[in-house]
């Protein structure tokens, strides 16, 4: 994995950030998924965040001017994954492979393939290509590959409460960002799945796979995509329960971060590997199997796993007022 200096034109990199003023929220969900509760009072500080997923175009920028290769592009160690097949220690990342007819929901090998040859240039393995989706979030990225990114610009990722604060826009109450209603005023807020998990793919929102970013109406934040579309890394550590809340204004946790690195582990799987919470949902959410296109939603995620429905977005900490500036100063003075 390579490393650059920073971009040496911030402003420019900065152009489509959006100044998330922080303040207090509900963290979290008691009516959903265990790994929500318990509900709890954070403060946030304000951030910058960017208004969209990172493209595959502005993916494509970082591996030219670094050279920056994917974890998905590199055969794995053997001997980092003992009892691994050999036929599966190549380069390749999981994709979405749904069946023709109903499956067991509890088996995921049922709609996941670990497919050799699929990276963020060939999406669906071997005779796909990314040059016709330049506009959609990059995938089969890593966490590793994410980090990398947004040191090269400049930034970093989110921490989970900073994208839950940033995903409700404004709101604390309402169980979707715009509202009580997946489908509210019958119309589409997000690109998630229409129709019966995994095998009945109805588009009605009119997309089968990813969408160009912003294809949805921004929250109110102006923020674009933090439900639905592609899951989206963040920095911290997956811990299965949110803290017990003290629920005293006098210990209200300020920029909480996860758990430990060694709490995050999968404790069935036979290779310990650390998980980084991902948050936002997918176009792979659906009312019959997943139900997490909320911003309370969580999902654990291994950091060296890339599939073609993860991807991410980049923040930078500092005052409202850092970007105008950064740019004021990097514009040429007239006359």
């Amino acid at each position: 994995m390579s490393t650059a200096p920073e971009l040496t034109n911030p402003a420019q990199s900065d152009a489509d950030m959006i100044w998330i003023p922080g303040g207090e929220f509900n963290m979290g969900s008691d009516n959903h998924y265990p790994e929500e509760a318990p509900r709890h009072r954070v403060r946030v500080d304000g951030f910058w965040m960017d208004r969209t997923p990172v493209t595959v175009r502005q993916f494509a920028e970082f591996v030219e001017a670094t050279g920056h290769v994917t974890t998905a592009e590199i055969a794995p160690d053997p001997a980092d994954y003992p009892g691994a097949l050999p036929e599966l220690c190549h380069p390749g990342s999981l994709v979405f492979s749904p069946p023709n007819h109903a499956v067991d929901l509890g088996d995921w090998s049922q709609w996941w393939e670990f497919r050799l040859g699929a990276d963020w240039r060939h999406p669906y393995g071997p005779g796909s290509s990314s040059e016709d989706l330049l506009d959609h979030p990059v995938v089969h990225v890593t966490h590793g590959d994410a980090a990398a990114f947004a040191h090269w610009a400049g930034k970093r990722l989110a921490t989970e409460a900073e994208f839950e604060f940033a995903a409700l826009g404004g709101t604390d109450e309402a169980e979707f960002a715009w509202g009580d209603e997946l489908e509210q005023d019958g119309r589409h807020h997000a690109n998630v799945w229409q129709g019966e998990f995994p095998w009945q793919n109805l588009a009605t929102d009119g997309f089968e796979r990813t969408s160009p970013v912003g294809s949805f109406p921004p929250n109110g934040f102006g923020l674009a995509d933090m439900i639905g579309n592609v899951w989206e890394w963040t920095d911290d550590w997956y811990r299965a329960r949110h803290p017990e809340a003290a629920n005293k204004p006098c210990c209200i946790p300020t920029n909480p971060r996860g758990g430990p690195k060694s709490d995050s582990h999968d404790r069935c799987d036979n290779v310990p590997i650390p998980r980084k919470t991902l948050k936002g949902g997918s176009h792979l959410c659906a009312p019959n199997y997943c139900r997490r296109y909320r911003p309370a939603a969580r999902h654990a995620q291994p950091i060296d796993t890339s599939t073609n429905h993860i991807g991410f977005r980049c923040v930078r900490s500092g005052s409202a007022q850092t970007l105008s500036e950064v740019a004021s100063a990097a514009r040429p003075s007239e006359g």
